[in-house]
């Protein structure tokens, strides 16, 4: 329970510190795109070795969420999102100073892992926000990814200004005051963590399942990196490491006292794994549109990668807009109508991208990011707010951390299903199919939330909206 006076504080505050925390991810995920062309010439790399810039970020942030999320559940979400932010401000004040392309890869990887506590713990507090505020989660659902969208929104136009300005070395250098924010934000206003038994270092270790952590780890990289080199040429031989690894980790999670992740709980709880699974399947949807897009009217439309990308702006803008107001849908008409609406609209915003074979001209482009970014916002605060409702309070925070996982699997699948349908070059008809497959996912992911089976939630926690698919 939340000490009485830490009821006091302003939670207005602490939403907007966990907002400020949770974007940095998403910012440092798209900022990197303008820096790609600076880092290749300063290191003298070729452009596969520079994307690993972009890779290790991504893999450290998939297998770290739940890592942190089970930490923050163990130690607490409070500490957990503090230690979050001072590795980030440690990480970024270091990498600039990088004099190998390597370390510059360590900084991004570290900038990962200290990002990666933010959303696990931002999810974890939200009980004792919505308690003392009287403020229903799916508004504070609203503000946290309002600040994710921002920051993806944001990037590409910030990174751009601070290389061109300062260097490639000012993405790393920005996120040192916005981090030292952060923190002193939570520090001041966030709830404090309720007492935990004080246990020695050595039970701690076993009861944090390092050999579980470790074969997780092993597992999802290998897949990850597997799914990555797809095209030109697969690692065929990750395969049977992603199976081993697999294998090893579901034996040592069954039979350990204390798992990372409890593998009967969670396979008793479907209503969490229709929600991971629906996430997955949207989020391949969205970044096929995401990542697809500019390729298409680059290659086709003859468009440069500033115009480009100012194109998918309306995307962003849309979901930063909406995401408010679908908000206060869940409170008003439940989460089970709004995560159907969300879905339809998900289907009638990937059909509409088949417009694109017939023209890309800007007005129609820019009607078809809009257009788009209504689903983005609807779905993902239902999801959120479905995957809030599903876990239970004392594994929110790897519940959340699974869920960010699940974005980056579907992100990363859909960069390969891209790469493959465009190695024959990026045309009209390539650019239908691509379209076909992502409109034959989205109804995929709204058939799976047709069948599944509500759970009613309480006003003030869930908004007065059923709880999760299932």
């Amino acid at each position: 329970m939340t000490p009485p006076a830490d009821r006091s504080r302003p939670v207005s505050a602490a939403v907007a510190a966990l907002s400020l925390g949770t974007l940095l991810n998403p910012l440092n995920s798209s900022m990197i795109a303008v820096a790609l062309v600076p880092l290749q010439r300063d290191f003298d790399v070729d452009v596969t070795t520079v994307t690993w810039v972009v890779t290790a970020f991504y893999l450290a942030s998939a297998a770290g969420q739940p890592l942190m999320g089970r930490l923050a559940d163990r130690f607490g979400p409070r500490r957990l999102f503090l230690f979050g932010m001072l590795v980030v401000a440690l990480a970024c004040a270091l990498t600039p100073f990088a004099t190998s392309f390597a370390a510059v890869c360590l900084g991004r990887v570290a900038l990962a892992i200290g990002t990666a506590p933010a959303f696990p713990s931002a999810i974890a507090m939200l009980r004792s926000l919505s308690s003392a505020s009287q403020v229903g989660t799916p508004r504070l659902l609203g503000r946290i990814q309002i600040a994710n969208t921002a920051g993806a929104a944001v990037g590409p136009v910030l990174g751009g200004a601070l290389v061109t300005f300062l260097g490639w070395q000012a993405i790393f250098w920005v996120n040192v005051p916005l981090a030292a924010l952060a923190f002193a934000g939570v520090w001041i206003a966030a709830p404090r963590d309720a007492e935990r038994e004080r246990t020695p270092l050595s039970r701690t270790l076993i009861e944090s399942d390092i050999p579980g952590i470790l074969l997780f780890i092993a597992t999802l990289t290998s897949l990850l990196v597997f799914l990555l080199d797809l095209h030109p040429q697969p690692l065929w031989w990750l395969l049977p490491v992603a199976v081993l690894a697999g294998a090893g980790f579901v034996w040592r999670e069954l039979r350990t006292r204390t798992p990372f992740l409890d593998l009967r709980l969670l396979a008793a709880n479907r209503r969490l794994m229709t929600i991971y699974l629906c996430f997955a399947i949207f989020n391949i949807v969205y970044y096929s549109a995401f990542f697809g897009l500019p390729q298409y009217l680059q290659s086709h439309g003859g468009y440069s990668a500033g115009i480009a990308g100012l194109l998918m702006f309306p995307l962003a803008a849309v979901t930063t807009v909406v995401t408010p107001f679908a908000a206060r849908m869940i409170e008003r008409v439940g989460l089970r109508p709004t995560l159907l609406g969300g879905a339809g609209a998900l289907i009638a915003g990937a059909a509409l991208l088949a417009v694109g074979a017939a023209s890309t001209a800007s007005w129609v482009v820019l009607l078809l990011t809009a257009a788009l970014g209504v689903p983005y916002a609807v779905v993902s605060i239902a999801m959120n707010q479905a995957l809030y409702a599903s876990a239970r309070p004392e594994d929110s925070g790897v519940a959340a951390g699974i869920f960010q996982t699940s974005r980056y699997v579907g992100a990363i699948i859909a960069t390969t299903l891209l790469g493959l349908l465009f190695s024959a070059g990026t045309t009209p008809g390539s650019w239908l199919t691509a379209v076909s497959v992502a409109s034959a996912l989205a109804v995929v992911h709204l058939v799976l939330l047709v069948f599944s089976r509500p759970r009613s939630g309480g006003r003030r926690d869930g908004g007065g909206a059923e709880a999760a698919a299932g």
